[in-house]
């Protein structure tokens, strides 16, 4: 009788060895692969904001298309950060009490801000310059991206590891300086 029951544990331990832990390192390499194209996409729209100094409805919309391509669904977060400098005064009622230095602050605009600009509620015309969203030189423009969907390596890290092993959600980040301001 054991020697039957070794037979059946070798001939499933094969099985595994042969075919789950191959078919798990190629579910991955595809899932690595996607995210690079990912990182790709992010990296486009992130620089071309960068560059141009504005986000158009066209080119989130691109982004977004080319996004839904790579992940079936995922959470997006735009953030602009405004560097804004304030003056210290004595007196604020007297500018000759200067005291010669300035208060550095950042101003943050969100993704639901900046979608508010580039798709209003209320469209007030056909032109599209209007629901531009612009940004500074000097500014700082991030997109962050958070896959949601059910990964088939992370079910076969639950087959074969158990729960503490599966793979969570990726996280990609890509952001930067503007340079221009091409408006």
């Amino acid at each position: 009788m054991s020697n039957v029951l070794s037979k059946i544990t070798a001939a499933l331990l094969a099985v595994l060895l042969l075919y789950g832990f191959p078919m798990l390192q190629n579910v991955k390499r595809q899932e690595d692969l996607s995210q690079l194209n990912a990182y790709r996409i992010i990296t486009q729209f992130v620089d071309a904001v960068r560059t141009k100094g504005y986000i158009s409805p066209v080119m989130y919309n691109e982004f977004n298309a080319e996004l839904g391509k790579v992940f079936a669904g995922f959470e997006l977060d735009l953030e602009h950060r405004h560097k804004k400098y304030q003056p210290e005064y004595g007196d604020a009622a007297d500018p000759a009490t200067f005291l010669g230095r300035f208060s550095v602050y950042e101003e943050a605009h969100y993704g639901d801000e900046i979608l508010e600009q580039l798709f209003p509620a209320q469209p007030a015309g056909t032109d599209e310059e209007s629901r531009n969203y612009y940004l500074s030189a000097g500014d700082y423009f991030e997109v962050r991206i958070r896959d949601q969907t059910q990964k088939v390596s992370s079910v076969l890290n639950r087959f074969l590891y158990g729960d503490e092993m599966a793979s969570s959600t990726a996280l990609l980040e890509y952001g930067g300086m503007v340079l221009n301001e091409d408006y």
